[in-house]
C-alpha cells in the first residue's frame, strides 16, 4: 500500500535512508578490513538486512547476483535449522543447496534480538573468498564433475559464534583446509565485523524509535516497493518471448550448454513470469546454477529492463515469478552436482537471455547481452612468492572486465565485468596487483573494434597481458564467449569473442583451453581479451558524431565506422555528412535486399 498521510510518507523516506545507511556502514567495514584483494581491491562482497521472517528488506549497492534471489532462502534455512535464535549467535553459511549462491561466497548471518529475546531482524554479510578449500587453488572450479571433486568446504548454516565468542573448533577446521589461512581468518573477521556493525546499528535505531515503528516500517516499505514494481510493469507492452543462448563447449559438456528462456509480461496484472524449466538436467561440471543464482539471474535481467528507481527487495520481487525445475542446470541443483561457478557463466547467460527477451517484446525496453565468462584477466592466480622469503599466495585478480550491453538509453558500460556484478566490482590497480602478487602486468587497454555495433553500442573488450616474477604462476579461470558471442538486440550486432592465449619465451603465441589451469613459467605471459557487449538497435541509426568520437578515442577504426555504421570521416576525423548519407543509403539498400 502507499503511505496515506504526508507524515507517513516522510517517515517511510527517513527510515528507508536510515536502513540504507546501516547497509552502507556494513559495506564500508568489509571494504576497509578485508585481507584478500578480491575484497579490499575488487570489493566482491555484499550486505543486506532481512526481516525476522526472512524477507529481503534493504540491499545497498551490492553485486546483484548476491542479494536478489538468495538471502531470503539463506535466512529461511537459518530458521529451519535454528527455530530459536539468541543474541550473540552468528552463523556461517555457504551451501548452494540451502540458499547460498556458491561455495566461494562465505556468508555470516546474525539474528538481531531485542532485550526480551525476540528475533526482530537478520543481518547478512557475504564475501567472495580467494580460496574456499577447493581441491585446486581456485575459487571457481568449473571442471569439477561433482561437489566431491570440487572439494570446497560446505557450511549449511553452521554456528560459529555463541555468546559473542568464536567456536574455535570450526575455525581451526577451516584453517586446515585453506591454503592461505591467515588471509582467510582476516576475511572471516571482516565479514563477522561487518554483520556485527549492522546488528549494533539496528539495536541503536530501535532504541531511538522503537521496535514497533521498525516493524511497521518494514511492512510498509515492502508494500510500497510492490506497488512501485506493479506500476513499472504496467507501463510495459504485453507479450511473450522465447530466447535461446548457449554456453561455449567446456569440460564435461563438450557440446556446450544450450539455454532457453520464456518470458511473459502481463501489464494489466502487474506481473512478469520467467520459465527456465525447458532446459537440460544438471551437468558433470561446475557450471550448474544454485536455486539462488537461477532466480537472481532472471531477476537481474528484468530489473535491468525497467524503471531503475524501483527498490530491490522482497516487495518488488513478489511481482515476478521464476519457474524452476528440480535437477536442472539452471534450476534447483540436486546434491552432489557442483555449483562452483554459479555466480558467473550460466547465470550471465540466463540474465542476458531474459533482458534480450524483454527487448523482443517491445522497443525501448530490455538490453542486449553483457560480456560473459571469467577470462584469464579475472583468473585466480597462485604460486610461491619468492620476492621476500617463500610464501604461498592465492588471490583472484580483476585486471580486465567484460563489456557492458547496449540499451535503449545508453551505450554499454565499459567496466561492467558481467551481469552478476552489475558494474559494482572495481578494476584492480596495476600497481597494487604487482605489489600483492609476484606478477607484472605488461599491457592493459581497450581492444579496438570489439564493441557490439548498434544505435547504442555495446562496450568493447579489454586486452590484458601479464606474467610471473621469480618463478611459475598458475592461473585458473572459466571463460565463455570465445565461440558463442554476446548477442545484440533489436538489430544490434554481437560483441567480439573473448580470447585466451599464452605468449611463449620466443614470442610465439598459442591459444590455450577455455578453462584453466594454465601454468605460466617465468618469461612467459598469459594473454586475455574479454568479451565485447552486444549492441542495441541498428548501427546505421547511430549518431554519426558518437561514431566519430569512438574513432578519435581509438575504440573503433575508420574502416569499421564506414563499413558497419555507415559513417565516413575526413582526414581530421570529422564526419563527412554528404558521404555518410550516401554510405548509409547503400547499407539500407543492402539490408532491404537481404530482408
Amino acid at each position: 500500500m502507499n503511505p496515506s498521510t504526508p507524515g507517513e510518507t516522510a517517515q517511510l523516506a527517513v527510515l528507508s535512508h536510515r536502513f540504507e545507511a546501516i547497509v552502507t556502514r556494513m559495506q564500508n567495514t568489509l571494504a576497509r578490513s578485508g585481507r584478500s584483494g578480491v575484497l579490499n581491491t575488487a570489493r566482491d562482497f555484499s550486505c543486506c538486512i532481512l526481516t525476522a521472517d526472512g524477507d529481503v528488506l534493504m540491499t545497498g549497492q551490492s553485486p546483484p547476483i548476491h542479494v536478489m534471489g538468495g538471502p531470503d532462502l539463506q535466512a529461511r534455512s537459518l530458521l529451519e535449522f535454528y527455530p530459536e535464535l539468541h543474541a550473540g549467535e552468528a552463523f556461517l553459511h555457504n551451501s548452494p543447496y540451502h540458499g547460498n549462491t556458491h561455495a566461494a561466497d562465505h556468508s555470516i548471518l546474525i539474528p538481531v534480538v531485542d532485550e526480551a529475546g525476540v528475533h526482530r531482524f537478520t543481518v547478512l554479510a557475504k564475501a567472495h573468498q580467494a580460496d574456499c578449500g577447493n581441491s585446486i587453488p581456485t575459487t571457481y572450479m568449473a571442471s569439477a564433475r561433482d561437489v566431491y571433486e570440487e572439494g570446497a568446504l560446505i557450511f549449511p548454516v553452521v554456528k560459529v559464534q555463541e555468546g559473542y565468542r568464536d567456536c574455535e573448533d570450526i575455525l581451526r577446521m577451516c584453517e586446515m583446509r585453506i591454503r592461505v589461512p591467515e588471509q582467510w581468518r582476516g576475511d572471516y573477521l571482516a565479514i563477522l565485523g561487518s554483520a556485527r556493525i549492522g546488528e549494533r546499528a539496528l539495536l541503536q535505531l530501535a532504541e531511538e524509535v522503537g521496535w514497533d515503528t521498525l516493524d511497521d516500517f518494514a511492512g510498509k516499505w515492502l508494500d510500497y516497493s510492490e506497488v512501485r514494481m506493479a506500476s513499472a510493469i504496467g507501463k510495459l507492452p504485453a507479450g511473450t518471448a522465447t530466447t535461446t543462448t548457449c554456453h561455449d563447449p567446456f569440460p564435461g559438456v563438450p557440446e556446450g550448454v544450450p539455454i532457453t528462456v520464456t518470458l511473459s509480461v502481463d501489464p494489466d496484472g502487474g506481473r512478469i513470469e520467467v520459465d527456465l524449466r525447458d532446459n537440460i538436467d544438471c551437468v558433470p561440471a561446475g557450471l550448474n546454477l544454485s536455486e539462488a543464482t537461477s532466480r537472481t539471474a532472471a531477476l537481474i535481467g528484468i530489473f535491468n529492463s525497467i524503471d531503475h528507481t524501483v527498490p530491490h527487495n522482497q516487495g518488488s520481487f513478489r511481482r515476478v515469478r521464476v519457474h524452476l525445475r528440480d535437477n536442472c542446470v539452471v534450476g534447483i541443483p540436486r546434491h552432489p552436482a557442483s555449483c562452483s561457478t554459479a555466480t558467473t557463466n550460466l547465470s550471465n547467460r540466463v540474465g542476458n537471455a531474459v533482458q534480450r527477451a524483454m527487448a523482443e517484446i517491445g522497443p525501448g525496453i530490455g538490453m542486449a547481452e553483457v560480456g560473459s565468462g571469467m577470462s584469464p584477466s579475472e583468473a585466480v592466480v597462485s604460486g610461491v612468492d619468492r620476492r621476500e622469503g617463500a610464501t604461498a599466495f592465492v588471490n583472484q585478480i580483476f585486471t580486465g572486465t567484460n563489456g557492458g550491453a547496449g540499451s535503449p538509453h545508453a551505450d554499454g558500460w565499459l567496466t561492467m565485468s558481467d551481469l552478476g556484478s552489475g558494474g559494482t566490482l572495481l578494476l584492480d590497480s596495476v600497481e597494487i596487483d604487482e605489489l600483492k602478487q609476484p606478477i607484472v602486468i605488461h599491457r592493459r587497454g581497450i581492444a579496438t573494434d570489439t564493441e557490439g555495433a548498434g544505435e547504442l553500442r555495446g562496450a568493447p573488450g579489454i586486452d590484458v597481458e601479464y606474467g610471473p616474477v621469480g618463478g611459475p604462476l598458475e592461473a585458473i579461470y572459466a571463460n565463455d564467449g570465445s565461440i558463442n558471442t554476446m548477442a545484440g538486440a533489436r538489430e544490434g550486432h554481437p560483441g567480439a569473442p573473448s580470447v585466451q592465449a599464452k605468449r611463449h619465451r620466443d614470442g610465439s603465441v598459442a591459444e590455450v583451453d577455455i578453462c584453466g589451469p594454465v601454468v605460466i613459467e617465468e618469461g612467459e605471459r598469459i594473454i586475455a581479451r574479454t568479451s565485447g557487449g552486444g549492441g542495441y538497435g541498428s548501427p546505421v541509426r547511430r549518431d554519426p558524431g558518437a561514431v566519430a568520437a569512438d574513432v578519435r578515442e581509438g575504440w573503433v577504426t575508420r574502416a569499421r565506422a564506414e563499413a558497419v555504421y555507415g559513417v565516413v570521416l575526413d582526414d581530421a576525423l570529422q564526419v563527412d555528412l554528404a558521404a555518410t548519407r550516401r554510405r548509409r543509403d547503400e547499407l539500407d539498400s543492402k539490408e532491404l535486399v537481404q530482408a
